[in-house]
């Protein structure tokens, strides 16, 4: 429970985007919790209670409003939280919550101790890492209840509870409600494809055309597909089984409620939880475009217009693919990068059968790179990679399949980046680059970067990364901002 209400109630009160996700409020006349941004009718400040995190509402005994929809908040960055493994860990918890991973298993991959997870993680959000879990699959459920047509067996199970017994039993507790009134309550507008449609939240403002039009300029063909104001790609994960999963996936704007729709195949319900947290990534969801903007509009100084409140940095679905394009696009324009990468999917890539035009293939893994050995230069040759850039991206597909380089929610990606950088081939600005992208860095900095240079000419790349020192701990925007400029 937050301790310091009253400006917390003129938030409430006010309807601020700002705080969207910051916050929840239990309000114990009707014995719901809502979103600081909800539109029902404005309870007494005395009947409010404040939490920090929507888990913490519902251990205190609230059931989620069916007007706001606490389910589609949005998070909060990797800068919000004073201890980054709890972000970590918070983050890892939503991404698997229907993996059945065991706390044991997440505190290894984190590198602490089940013990040391729990007393952490309950000092910075006031629930246990099992009660965040269950808060996360049951937020799930609602959200696949209120906005699908799946039967409540398959809700119960993409949401990862183990029997539909369970499910029941959880969701009556928790919410005084059963599954089935809940859907019988909603609306029955819904999407009968066979296909699942959720909806993301985001804090506004969001600029969706300049997002699109990044992402567009580096679709894969074969893999992404930009058209009609959406983005669509192929996907390829690895369930809790490890049975591998294939499938595609769609997102559109709806600007009305601050929201992205997100459109997924049917076959990739049993790894929903990492769809979702992988186009939350893609799309910078978690961003507080208002904090950001609080640093960077200095930039406006050097020359009006110069960075935007709102601006996003685009992020990656797949990170290696990211970091092949990446390598590929050293000395190259945009377009000839595209090309190439496009070479190696036509070639070695998975083909996969999809229902969206020119989604045709996945890309290849690392482990499949690796395997090529020092056949990589004849086999990436002939498709007009040079021998330096194989072996680059050779060396980097075989320390990610060893595990010597992780960019999954890594805590200290400086010490990434030197990892990389210890790769013959990669150099500052393709370390950067992968950490801006794939690793969710926002203070990267390109200062060599051709874009960079022309959004800012007649300074040299020294004097571009002492004047980035005051856009800290922002310089990944403050590059997305140059970029946009051009």
């Amino acid at each position: 429970m937050v301790e310091n209400t009253a400006g917390l109630y003129t938030a409430f009160k006010a309807k601020d985007a700002r705080f969207d996700g910051r916050f929840f409020v239990g309000i114990s006349s009707t014995g719901i919790y809502c979103r600081p941004v909800c539109r029902a009718k404005q309870p007494k400040a005395e009947n409010c209670t404040f939490y920090h995190t929507a888990a913490a509402a519902e251990q205190a005994g609230y059931r989620p409003c069916l007007l706001c929809r606490p389910e589609l908040a949005p998070g909060t960055s990797i800068t919000d939280a004073t201890a980054k493994l709890v972000y970590r860990a918070a983050r890892m918890l939503e991404e698997n919550c229907s993996s059945g991973l065991s706390m044991d298993e997440i505190a290894g991959r984190l590198g602490y101790t089940d013990r040391h997870l729990r007393r952490v993680f309950t000092a910075e959000y006031n629930v246990s890492p099992v009660q965040y879990l269950q808060t996360c699959r049951l937020l799930l459920a609602k959200n696949l209840l209120t906005d699908t047509n799946l039967s409540v067996l398959d809700v119960a199970m993409a949401s990862g509870f183990g029997s539909l017994r369970r499910f029941n039993d959880l969701f009556k507790k928790h919410y005084s409600l059963a599954p089935t009134a809940l859907r019988k309550r909603m609306s029955h507008e819904k999407r009968r494809n066979g296909n699942v449609t959720l909806a993301l939240g985001y804090r506004p403002p969001y600029h969706w055309e300049k997002m699109l039009n990044f992402l567009a300029g580096r679709a894969i063909t074969g893999i992404e597909a930009v058209k009609d104001g959406e983005y669509m790609r192929t996907v390829h994960l690895q369930n809790a089984e490890g049975k591998q999963v294939y499938g595609w996936v769609s997102v559109g704007h709806n600007p009305q409620k601050n929201a992205l729709n997100v459109t997924i195949s049917e076959t990739l319900l049993p790894v929903l939880p990492q769809v979702l947290a992988r186009v939350r990534h893609l799309f910078d969801l978690y961003c507080d475009p208002n904090a950001v903007y609080e640093t960077l509009q200095v930039m406006n100084d050097l020359r009006p217009g110069l960075c935007t409140l709102g601006t996003r940095v685009p992020g990656c679905f797949n990170a290696f693919e990211m970091a092949v394009r990446a390598v590929l696009g050293q000395q190259i324009t945009v377009k000839a990068a595209s090309t190439l990468a496009a070479r190696i999917v036509k070639n070695h890539g998975i083909p996969i059968q999809t229902e969206i035009e020119g989604l045709t293939h996945i890309f290849p893994s690392p482990e499949a790179i690796a395997a090529m050995g020092e056949n990589i230069t004849e086999n990436f040759g002939v498709l007009g990679v040079i021998a330096a850039r194989s072996n680059t991206i050779y060396e980097l597909a075989r320390a990610l399949s060893q595990g010597e380089i992780n960019f999954d929610l890594c805590a200290q990606p400086a010490e990434e980046m030197k990892k990389l950088m210890q790769i013959r081939g990669i150099g500052s600005w393709t370390a950067q680059y992968i950490a801006m992208r794939a690793m969710e860095w926002p203070d990267s900095f390109l200062e060599t970067d051709a874009g960079v240079k022309h959004a800012l000419p007649g300074y040299t790349s020294k004097e571009l990364l002492k004047m980035a020192e005051s856009w800290r701990p922002w310089r990944s925007y403050a590059t997305v901002n140059l970029w946009n400029t051009l």
